[in-house]
């Protein structure tokens, strides 16, 4: 047991900011730190952390805590294991009442495969190091790859002798289990009960983890026998996931920090040779195709992404296919491809380090036009092939949540693809309203920015943010006011659907695509309003533009009913007003761009009144003075948005 004094110490030393932020990119914001959430799935940071009173609390998924219990948390680590982790990290004896033994299988069984897979690793870097068939087998082979004694050793690399059990023997022998051998997957229990080696005769890659410890390992034999795996890498295993671990991320993760841009390699020895070429932000995807869990983790540190690609067509091809997922995670993707023939390792070792990261600086381009003159290159004079590459790179260009880059991705494409910049745009506009239509979840409010300056961040109303679940209506002057605010946007919908709205950061789409686009997070309250605009959603994805007389003339009658009380008034402005008095008195019709946002600034503003009142309730029941003033600062936060949009809206606010 540790003693109360060491633990008093790890605590005060512990800096939640140091801790917290070496598993989350965190940024300054007021008086806190805020990144995405590393409990659960995000795109728009909830995730805050007050260094002043030392705690972490996500307003998306609840979690709360102090340095100790992040690591715990987020290392699956007990109270005792999580301690020690921290001490370690500040250099801080741990004393205890009673004495530990250096094998402590028996009290944690996760642990035990740690230290049986470090175990594992000593072993095979003592062998590649001082056995004879190591030196001779192993060392020369990464020698003659063209690999350094430093980065050999840097990586912890190793040799597993091609003898059936002479790792199990040895781990046996120094009192390890069979059962911690076999679930690491080191060991395999054949048909006769008896326990054998998985890596026989293989050079070894130790996997570490987050914080370096070794989760598993990738073994690649030398042999040329084709009936041979080339690689074999571990199993899952209770403390190894191979669709959430990146092969180098603990050796690069202070560099692609400190870089802010992390390149994205294939295999094990691509990750050595960059990192020879003195570039350390570089992590591999070794063993699995890349995964969303994957993407994240480069995500905590960095919003840059650059591919290095092997030179062969057919490698290219494949890899292109799971690249849109890092365009849809928000981040920014570059490329740079190797002669063919070539990839990472065999250039590096082919031009030296120097030459190799010249190249990799001056060769990369973003990943929409590189794709686009890769897949163009294929089709060459095919116009079935180019009309399917179009479609391509739109639903690519479509998937970055950023307009403005979007935007800039279209124009290029443009000239590249020899396309009418409007016929990308009818794509992209279908494309995106069919996307959010998927998405779109009932407990979200609704997420849009219009390129308006006084438009409240994306952040205030993504998911993730507090309080965002609808708040039941119990007026039935609240009721009207809901049923009024939707009409008027299915009146704008019908009136001005199909104009193009040529205001900023719109991309000239139609009216009727952005209005759609901006609600396809807004659950309507009126169910016949809810009816024209899933109707209309419809039509979109189909690639049709409706127009007004298909509501007119709908055969629901209530819908046609609808659509001509929307779209006519009792009253109508004199001509006497030019003709007579020679005042001239513009009409929305002038002003779209004014009618449009205004109306949807209004059904915002409702959304935040709605947050500011259900807040206020949370503020007045919850007894905690911590959770209460983050309650108090989420509050000003929607305040403040109520404001802006208040301003843009011409209301006054009271102060």
């Amino acid at each position: 047991m540790i003693t109360a004094e060491t633990i008093e110490k790890i605590k005060e030393t512990a800096r939640i900011e140091e801790v917290v932020g070496d598993f989350v990119h965190l940024k300054k914001r007021g008086s806190s730190l805020i990144g995405n959430c590393p409990f659960h799935g995000e795109k728009t940071p909830s995730f805050h952390v007050s260094v002043n009173k030392g705690i972490y609390k996500c307003f998306g998924c609840g979690v709360a805590g102090d340095s100790v219990r992040f690591i715990m948390e987020h290392e699956k680590y007990s109270y005792p294991e999580a301690l020690k982790f921290l001490a370690t990290k500040y250099n801080i004896e741990v004393e205890e009442t009673v004495e530990s033994k250096e094998n402590i299988e028996l009290n944690s069984a996760r642990e035990s495969l740690y230290i049986v897979s470090q175990f594992a690793a000593n072993f095979f870097e003592d062998q590649l190091w001082n056995s004879a068939d190591g030196k001779a087998i192993g060392l020369s082979y990464f020698k003659e790859r063209g690999f350094r004694e430093d980065i050999i050793k840097k990586f912890n690399l190793g040799y597993s002798p091609d003898v059936w059990d002479a790792l199990t023997l040895e781990a046996v022998k120094n009192q390890h289990s069979e059962e911690f051998l076999e679930k690491t997957g080191l060991s395999i229990r054949n048909d006769k009960s008896k326990l054998y080696d998985r890596f026989r005769g293989r050079v070894m890659f130790p996997i570490h983890n987050f914080t370096g410890r070794v989760i598993g390992f990738g073994g690649r034999t030398l042999k040329t026998d084709k009936n041979v795996p080339k690689y074999v890498n571990s199993p899952d295993s209770d403390i190894y996931h191979k669709s959430n671990v990146l092969y180098g991320l603990f050796h690069a993760k202070k560099a692609i920090r400190d870089q802010d841009n992390c390149y994205l390699v294939e295999g094990y020895a691509d990750v050595l040779a960059v990192h020879q070429a003195y570039i350390e932000n570089v992590v591999a995807s070794s063993g699995t195709s890349l995964t969303i869990e994957q993407i994240k983790l480069i995500a905590r540190f960095t919003q840059n992404v650059t591919i290095l690609y092997d030179g062969d067509a057919a490698g290219i091809k494949a890899s292109l296919r799971g690249l849109d997922m890092i365009l849809e995670e928000g981040l920014n993707v570059k490329v740079v491809s190797f002669p063919d023939g070539d990839d990472p390792d065999s250039y590096m070792h082919k031009v030296g380090a120097g030459a190799f990261k010249t190249y990799v600086e001056e060769q990369r381009q973003d990943f929409i036009l590189y794709k686009a003159n890769i897949l163009l290159a294929e089709a060459g004079k095919d116009p079935i092939k180019k009309a399917g590459i179009i479609r391509d790179i739109v639903e690519s260009i479509a998937k970055i949540p950023d307009n403005i880059k979007a935007s800039v991705f279209i124009k290029e494409c443009s000239h590249l693809l020899e396309i009418e910049e409007r016929v990308l745009l009818t794509e992209l506009n279908a494309i995106k309203v069919a996307k959010s239509k998927k998405a779109a979840a009932p407990q979200r409010a609704a997420t849009s920015n219009f390129g308006h300056p006084d438009m409240p961040p994306d952040d205030l109303f993504a998911e993730g943010g507090p309080a965002m679940a609808e708040p039941e209506v119990t007026s039935t002057a609240q009721v009207s006011t809901d049923i009024l605010q939707e009409q008027e946007i299915v009146r704008l919908l019908l009136t001005f659907g199909h104009e193009l709205a040529t205001w900023e950061q719109t991309d000239n789409m139609y009216v009727g695509s952005f209005i759609i686009q901006n609600l396809s997070d807004v659950t309507f309250e009126n169910e016949l309003c809810r009816r024209i605009v899933d109707y209309y959603r419809n039509e979109l994805e189909n690639g049709q533009l409706p127009t007004i007389n298909q509501f007119l003339r709908s055969e629901d009658q209530e819908i046609a009913n609808l659509a001509i009380t929307l779209s006519t008034s009792e009253y109508s402005l004199s001509e006497n007003w030019l003709n007579k008095h020679q005042i001239y008195v513009k009409d929305e019709t002038h002003n779209i761009k004014s009618a449009v946002l205004g109306g949807l600034y209004y059904l915002k503003k409702h959304k935040v009144d709605r947050m500011l009142t259900d807040l206020m309730t949370q503020i007045k029941e919850e007894k905690d003075v911590t959770n209460q003033e983050i309650l108090l600062g989420r509050y000003a936060q929607f305040k403040n948005v109520e404001r802006s949009i208040s301003k843009f809206l011409g209301s006054v606010i009271v102060k």
